[in-house]
């Protein structure tokens, strides 16, 4: 018999699926060791596209005993559109989303008491990925440090670096991540052992959002 999840949390991939845990333990919320245990359940969709699709998510919204989907989707380039790609997807089942994004999130309960969550990272207002909001976490101690991890990729940009622009902000943190001790951390390794501040500003608006989602505290 598949399992029954009253909480599920959707995210585009595994690094997502790796750090959201982490992000939230270091905020003094146990996730949970063993599935059964855990204050949610979270899936990775192997992409944006696939998190987003209105069928795929008509699937999880009908799935027995759901009482809460929670989605964290990268704004990429273009966060309106991304928004409003989301929106398109929810709004039968959720009528009542409005048709700009809240800057804390999306919370809504629809008619069947199903209640659904968005956060757009980085900030449900800027392009972004999960990279930048963590952008957000570091160290004020580390500003000349960042400033200085940020010109070298754009250097290494001029001599041949392959990556692609609108990767830049990936390239920036680990980047950053490389020359900190040890080198070279995860970012789900960062959160945990603290190279990153997981109770900066941005980071307590997030877990304000999936406090009040999921219904912890």
């Amino acid at each position: 018999m598949a399992t029954i999840h009253e909480k599920i949390l959707l995210v585009e991939g595994d690094e997502d699926k790796r750090v959201i845990p982490e992000l939230v333990e270091a905020n003094g919320l146990a996730w949970g060791d063993r599935p059964k245990d855990r204050i949610v359940h979270i899936k990775s969709c192997g992409g944006v596209e696939q998190l987003i699709d209105k069928a795929a998510l008509n699937t999880e919204l009908k799935a027995s005993g759901l009482k809460i989907l929670g989605m964290i989707v990268d704004a990429d380039e273009a966060p309106e559109a991304r928004w409003q790609s989301i929106r398109n997807a929810l709004l039968d089942r959720f009528p009542e989303i409005p048709s700009e994004l809240p800057g804390t999130g999306l919370i809504s309960t629809n008619t069947s008491n199903i209640k659904v969550g968005v956060w757009m990272m980085p900030d449900n207002r800027q392009r972004g990925m999960l990279e930048t909001f963590f952008e957000f976490l570091l160290p004020e101690t580390e500003a000349a440090l960042w400033d200085h991890a940020k010109q070298s990729c754009l250097q290494a940009a001029t001599h041949g670096a392959a990556y692609r622009q609108p990767h830049t902000d990936k390239a920036n943190i680990h980047t950053w991540l490389a020359w900190q001790n040890p080198p070279g951390r995860q970012l789900h390794q960062a959160v945990k052992e603290r190279i990153l501040n997981p109770s900066s500003a941005k980071a307590t608006i997030f877990m304000d959002w999936f406090r009040e989602l999921y219904e912890v505290s």
